[in-house]
């Protein structure tokens, strides 16, 4: 079984357990709602718990294996792209979450793209939410 095998079997059996065995340590997630990425695993795992209580009818619908070029330092390296679609706050999302690996197997890079925007926003809101209830991020002061 492939590590992007493993990976959709852990989100949709909602087990963060199995989700950590597949990260590297220094793993880096971008999200569509920031410019920066998380980092680290702890902080990802904290994430993809706030994740998986967010998504409702979540389920992988297609997928894509290949090379891409990371983000941190531009090397090509093996990918997996997984099409998925989902509910969140009643909207309707379509998203890719695209893999990159070390040369151990592991999750080294993470990003994901969803549409359309009113789905991304109330996403967002609901992700923001859940971070700072589960104290993985301070609350945001206006202004």
């Amino acid at each position: 079984m492939t590590t992007a095998d493993r990976f959709r079997a852990a989100v949709e059996e909602r087990d963060l357990t199995a989700l950590d065995e597949l990260f590297t340590e220094d793993i880096r997630f971008y999200s569509p709602v920031k410019f920066t990425p998380f980092e680290g695993r702890p902080m990802v795992l904290g994430l993809f718990g706030v994740l998986l209580r967010t998504f409702e009818d979540f389920r992988y619908v297609g997928d894509f294996e290949g090379t891409a070029e990371t983000s941190a330092d531009g090397a090509e390296a093996p990918s997996a792209v997984l099409l998925f679609r989902a509910t969140v706050g009643g909207k309707q999302i379509h998203g890719i979450d695209l893999l990159q690996f070390d040369e151990a197997g592991r999750i080294k890079e993470f990003t994901v793209m969803v549409r359309p925007l009113s789905a991304v926003q109330v996403l967002s809101d609901a992700v923001l939410a859940g971070l700072v209830a589960d104290g993985l991020v301070p609350t945001p002061t206006n202004g």
